[in-house]
């Protein structure tokens, strides 16, 4: 071991969401330990959390469709759905918690109430828009959602969207305002700012080189200090790399197992956000159309109302592209050092099978403005140029490793943690749903790694996450108890509050 290691019991990789989640947990389950965070950058939240990095949406599958799937009968298949709701309730409860706790004071700092609408185009996607609807609306957890195929009705809903729509094609809509715009980096700030408050160290500007085992079975982390540019190691008992696309890197240097044959296939994505107020303040939802045929989940096309910096602001997106970086602050050579021996098979077939998404991404990469603004117009038919800009948004690195469904080289769409067979260390790796369902991947981590605590952590647990363990879509009561406190808690029953 390095004489000048700093021996902690908890380091945590990365200041975005997910470490600072699984930070405050630790925080309150046991707050004796001792924990150390390290950022490669200046400040919490700033990569793949950050409120420009992403769409904000709080996924709890109220209008993305892709959760909602049509079987060949015709039927839909809601279980995925109901799946993110429950994992997005568990993250609702936790920050009620802390504005409860006063560790966070002001929830609308991060989360606001938002309608969350679907809307779809042709005779066969308004079948399966009402079929989606008929499926889900009894269940507790989207109580309250609206189905129209009435143009009228959608002119209320969503005037922007409406004003100028000349097409005859059969349209439809669903609409709930139980929905919320959610800014991680904000949130993610929050929560860093109160671990600082608890002496916990948090490491700005610092960048993790390796991670190695030694002979006692610690792991000892190495550490570049940017600002004084010099090397520091840091020894724990457990460590958790929460870097986003930066994690595939750091667990293939730990060697263990489970670290194998995984890859990592990298897209970048491009919002158009709207400078001019007036049109701004024409719409406030987030509303989600339905992706091409043969086009992947991620080119879903929605336009978003949201809260950045005390202001109301309208995006489109994402329009999709390629960067070989992991990282939007990352490496061009980052795709390239991320192909070892054991991954190379995992990542050709991966090539071989993903040849449409290759297609797809080029032909995004290659897009004019012009046709940007051609596919916003099918959202906005009256959308002009001279009203929006381009933000550049945040990397996402989807896992590709070997299934049993999909075989060989699959890409995972999706979030996915790894852990060592002891659980002494764990990585977070993947995209959407991801911030969203961050309570709920991060007491995964607990469960898989802190096995032997968790008995006696179970009452704290509760105390935090009321419904943990609960299927709150077979439990109408409860669900109705803990949506109320969570209203109350986060300030979201003014639902028909309109902010500027």
């Amino acid at each position: 071991m390095n004489n000048l290691s700093k021996p902690t019991d908890v380091i945590l990789i990365g200041a975005g969401v997910m470490s600072a989640t699984l930070g405050s947990l630790l925080k309150e389950l046991a707050p004796d330990w001792e924990i150390k965070a390290f950022e490669k950058l200046a400040n919490a939240g700033e990569e793949s959390s950050n409120e420009w990095n992403n769409a904000g949406t709080g996924h709890s599958a109220l209008c993305e469709l892709n959760y909602t799937t049509e079987k060949p009968d015709g039927s839909i298949d809601t279980s995925k759905a109901i799946e993110i709701n429950e994992q997005f309730q568990l993250s609702r409860q936790f920050w009620s918690y802390l504005v409860n706790k006063n560790i966070i004071r002001n929830p609308q700092d991060f989360i606001m109430p938002l309608p969350h609408m679907s809307l779809v185009e042709g005779e066969r996607n308004v079948t399966f828009l009402r079929n989606r609807f008929k499926a889900l609306s009894n269940n507790p957890l989207f109580q309250g959602m609206e189905f129209t195929d009435q143009p009228e009705k959608m002119k209320d809903w969503m005037p922007l969207i409406m004003e100028g729509r000349t097409s005859n094609e059969p349209i439809a809509a669903t609409k709930i305002d139980s929905g919320t715009d959610v800014n991680f980096g904000a949130l993610s700030r929050l929560l860093f700012d109160h671990l600082q408050s608890e002496n916990i160290k948090v490491n700005y500007k610092h960048s993790v080189k390796d991670i190695k085992r030694k002979y006692n079975g610690l792991w000892e982390v190495k550490v570049y200090d940017i600002a004084n540019n010099k090397t520091e190691y840091h020894t724990a008992k457990f460590v958790f790399i929460g870097g986003g696309g930066g994690s595939l890197h750091l667990l293939q240097k730990t060697g263990i197992p489970q670290s194998k044959k995984i890859g990592g296939f990298p897209i970048s994505g491009l919002f158009m956000v709207c400078n001019n107020p007036d049109i701004v303040a024409q719409h406030h939802a987030k509303v989600y159309g339905k992706a091409k045929v043969g086009s992947p989940p991620m080119s879903v096309p929605h336009l978003d109302t949201r809260f950045i910096d005390n202001k109301k602001t309208l995006l489109y997106g994402p329009f999709a592209g390629f960067s070989p970086k992991f990282l939007k602050t990352g490496s061009y050579i980052d795709l390239l050092t991320s192909v070892k021996v054991d991954n190379l098979l995992t990542m050709l077939a991966a090539g071989v099978k993903e040849l449409p998404l290759s297609k797809y991404l080029i032909q995004q990469v290659v897009l004019s403005n012009q046709k940007r603004m051609e596919e916003l117009r099918v959202f906005i038919p009256n959308a002009k140029t001279e009203d929006w800009d381009i933000v550049v948004a945040g990397q996402r690195v989807q896992v590709i490793k070997d299934t049993e469904a999909g075989g060989k080289g699959t890409l995972q769409f999706g979030t996915e943690v790894v852990t060592s067979s002891d659980g002494s260390i764990a990585a977070l790796l993947g995209a959407s749903p991801g911030a969203s369902t961050a309570v709920h991947v991060m007491l995964e981590v607990i469960a898989r790694c802190f096995p032997e605590y968790l008995d006696e952590w179970e009452p704290k647990i509760k105390e935090m996450i009321p419904s943990y363990g609960i299927a709150l879509s077979e439990n109408p009561d409860i669900y109705k108890e803990i949506e109320r406190s969570i209203e109350q808690a986060l300030g979201l029953s003014a639902k028909d509050k309109v902010y500027n």
